[in-house]
């Protein structure tokens, strides 16, 4: 075949879908009553997972936080401690940044070193209701360290005491030592 008859063909069918549209009626829109369907996705979601509801805590600064005190940076942790304590005003958010200013002021290495400041924190904190709230898990850390640290204190105190006790009764035992040699060796020279 000729190519101007393959193009006089195309066009002759062109024209008459043109026109066969043309010639449809119009499909009425759907009433304002009818509502189109939904499209639901059948996408795989956690278990228990409210998509809609938005996260309670902000945890950047805090993340930071806890980033920079891993990593040694006392200072810098205490800044974002203390900028997600005041930014986030929920009871939540206070304890845990509560919890980890306590923390920082228990370490010998941190310029805001306070132990007794530490411990008057730690121990305010300890009577909220933390065992009822939701709180991130490197705060429940840091306040178990400081926990223990509590705890070991105490054992030390308990065992410098008990030392200082038996370095009174060493004294008094290496004392009356001294005193029986004294007396067994002075009878022994005075004896004839």
């Amino acid at each position: 075949m000729h190519p101007r008859i393959i193009l006089s063909s195309l066009l002759a069918a062109a024209l008459v879908l043109l026109q066969a549209c043309a010639q449809t009626p119009p499909q009425e829109a759907p009433a304002k009553a009818e509502k189109a369907p939904e499209i639901s996705l059948n996408l795989p979601t956690a278990p228990h997972c409210d998509c809609s509801a938005s996260p309670t805590h902000d945890y950047t600064f805090l993340d930071r936080g806890f980033d920079s005190l891993v990593a040694g940076d006392y200072d810098e942790a205490l800044q974002y401690f203390e900028r997600y304590q005041r930014l986030e005003d929920s009871p939540e958010s206070q304890w845990e940044a509560g919890v980890s200013i306590a923390y920082i002021k228990s370490l010998r290495d941190a310029k805001l070193y306070d132990p007794g400041a530490s411990r008057s924190s730690f121990d305010s904190l300890n009577r909220q209701p933390w065992q009822s709230m939701d709180v991130h898990p490197r705060a429940l850390l840091l306040r178990q360290s400081l926990q223990n640290t509590l705890v070991l204190q105490r054992r030390v105190d308990t065992l410098e005491v008990e030392n200082g006790s038996l370095k009174e009764d060493l004294a008094k035992r290496e004392e009356t030592i001294k005193r029986l040699r004294e007396l067994t060796l002075g009878q022994k020279a005075g004896a004839p």
